[in-house]
């Protein structure tokens, strides 16, 4: 009885696994859901819905900002409010869930105001700190900060507490002391939650940022949108939602290129 042969491979089907590189799958995904989102854009602007600008109209209103520098005014305003208060969040949080994850007396006594403050949104102590510091650029910041913090420690902290226990025995069993033990297993294993922590800090950095600009701010793009929404200027509104969308995609992007970085020992998919 002869030798049963496998069939071969259709060669359409290895042309079309050849037809796109893997590095440019997901770049090419990318450009079709962007091109299709503008697609339906322009359709429900072309049948009128709501007095839905255009994608046309929202991009001559853009050019009008961008020449006369009302756009990268706003634009340089909401991104240093958002760096500075995403920066002092990040550098707070970081430590404070190292500590809650390591030692079981710092967890005892910060955990129960983590949590408290987690339960209390961010936008709700907004006129709490204009009222006590003012209009300045330092509730704004401060607020922010309380955002970016509340996301980046729990996720530390669940980094820390979550580190396979069999990499802690194993360096242990090598002589590695606690400082050891901490530096070269607990900090590489927490880093991917920590940039998960960052990334969900970051959207609430801009959240914050366009509620606390909306209140009291004399530049910012929360603050040109509110300005554009008492003359239902729509097209403006569009132009502010899509700078946001923009800037904090390009600083998630960079959280991104950091993980891998810092990261690359681990396996991805």
């Amino acid at each position: 009885m002869g030798a049963v042969t496998a069939p071969a491979p259709s060669p359409v089907r290895d042309v079309r696994r050849r037809s796109v590189p893997p590095r440019l799958r997901g770049p090419a995904l990318n450009l079709l859901t962007l091109l299709l989102g503008i697609g339906l854009w322009a359709v429900l602007a072309g049948f009128g819905v709501q007095g839905l600008p255009g994608p046309v109209r929202v991009a001559q209103r853009a050019a009008e900002l961008i020449g006369d520098g009302t756009l990268a005014g706003d634009a340089l305003a909401s991104l240093r409010r958002v760096f500075l208060g995403f920066a002092l969040g990040t550098v707070l949080a970081v430590p404070a869930g190292f500590l809650m994850g390591w030692y079981g007396v710092a967890r005892g006594l910060l955990e129960p105001w983590v949590q408290f403050f987690r339960t209390v949104p961010p936008l709700a102590i907004i006129p709490l700190a204009i009222v006590v510091l003012g209009i300045g650029e330092t509730p704004k910041v401060l607020v922010i900060a309380l955002g970016a913090f509340l996301s980046c420690v729990i996720s530390t902290f669940q980094g820390v507490i979550g580190v396979d226990p069999t990499l802690v025995n194993a360096a242990r069993v090598l002589g590695a002391g606690d400082r050891v033990v901490f530096a070269r297993v607990v900090v590489p294993a927490s880093t991917p939650f920590i940039v998960v922590g960052m990334r969900i800090g970051l959207g609430s950095a801009w959240a914050t940022l366009v509620a606390a600009e909306l209140i009291a701010a004399q530049e910012g793009l929360g603050f040109r949108m509110q300005q554009a929404q008492v003359y239902y200027d729509l097209p403006t509104i569009f132009v502010g939602l899509i700078t946001i969308g923009v800037l904090g995609l390009l600083m998630d992007r960079l959280l991104l290129l950091a993980e891998r970085r810092l990261g690359g020992w681990q396996e991805r998919r």
